[in-house]
């Protein structure tokens, strides 16, 4: 199975992406097996994380179902270190070509940073995978409505910054594909059993949110 098929049918599992910023390796293995019996697959370890590429290479050896991989990603050097460590999936917070050409070539997923039109045109022609609109908090739902009416159909858009449960449901209605899930879910220091009653909590608002 190709990085793009197993990143297909994440997506049809839960659109949400597990940001797990300043996780330690000690950390890692136990949080990501704890996702993974939640159904959650989609998985990144910010780079300026302690060890992050330790903290990825285990969770990809422990959790080889999930799609595991980096964010705060920002050169091509960072993209080959992440593919070296097993990772699947560049998140980047911002738009670098360089970056986005250096993921395709390694048949990496990968989601840059974007918060204009042209910026998300220049994404996309670069080969990207879908777009990550951030940070969220900087715009509202009425700007992914309005990157809906003149985006590809089949763009995939995930705001990622300030989204939690009780307002998903507002960026859905415009266009939303899924989210990046950050400290709404885990904190520095959180527990492998607090973050999965976290990740209850947001599977359980998605799901509500998707039927309604």
């Amino acid at each position: 199975m190709t990085n793009s098929q197993k990143f297909a049918l994440a997506l049809q599992t839960l659109p949400l992406i597990a940001i797990l910023r300043s996780i330690t390796p000690s950390d890692a293995v136990a949080v990501c097996q704890t996702l993974v019996r939640k159904n959650w697959p989609l998985i990144e370890v910010p780079l300026n994380s302690p060890q992050a590429l330790s903290s990825i290479a285990a969770m990809v050896s422990a959790c080889p179902s999930a799609v595991i991989g980096a964010g705060t990603v920002l050169t091509p050097a960072d993209v080959r270190n992440v593919h070296a460590a097993g990772g699947q999936l560049i998140v980047a917070p911002n738009f670098n070509p360089e970056v986005v050409k250096q993921a395709v070539d390694l048949g990496l997923i990968c989601l840059p940073g974007v918060m204009t039109p042209s910026e998300a045109f220049a994404a996309l022609a670069a080969g990207a995978t879908g777009l990550k609109i951030f940070p969220a908090e900087m715009v509202s739902p009425t700007v992914v409505k309005a990157l809906r009416a003149v985006l590809p159909a089949e763009t995939l858009v995930l705001p990622v910054g300030g989204i939690t449960a009780a307002n998903m449901q507002d960026w859905l209605s415009a266009g939303a594909n899924g989210f990046g899930i950050g400290s709404a879910l885990y904190k520095p220091g959180s527990s492998a059993e607090n973050v999965g009653d976290s990740a209850a909590h947001f599977i359980q608002a998605f799901a509500a949110r998707i039927k309604a």
